[in-house]
């Protein structure tokens, strides 16, 4: 089971990316699905959360420019993000509490990152 994160890049300031977030392997269902990002020298820190019924929590990264999106039947998760400043270069890393066999509890699991740089 694996989470693969994609659609980073150079982007200028101002400008818009959508990230993705793919599941592979045998996965039952995903509940928690999430961004989080580290720039260099920092801690990784919380960017967005969606649980399986839509329902999103934002860290104080996205500043109402961020949106966390999913679909379910794919068991994928995006996150849209405008306005881009310098500060948003970082490695943005997926994370999904992923069920992977029946009667046991979801584990999570982390992407590898995909890398965000913004040019001023």
């Amino acid at each position: 089971v694996q989470l693969q994160a994609s659609g980073g890049g150079l982007v200028q300031a101002g400008k818009s990316l959508r990230i993705s977030c793919a599941t592979s392997g045998s996965v039952l269902s995903a509940n928690d699905m999430g961004w989080y990002r580290q720039a260099p020298g920092k801690e990784r820190e919380l960017v967005a959360t969606i649980t399986s019924d839509g329902r999103t929590i934002y860290g104080a990264p996205a500043e109402g420019r961020f949106t966390i999106t999913r679909d379910n039947a794919n068991k994928r998760v995006y996150l849209r993000m405008i306005m881009l400043k310098p500060e948003d270069t970082a490695v943005y890393y997926c994370n999904a509490q992923l069920r992977t066999q029946w009667g046991r509890d979801p584990r999570g699991y982390w992407g590898q990152g995909t890398l965000v740089t913004v040019s001023s």
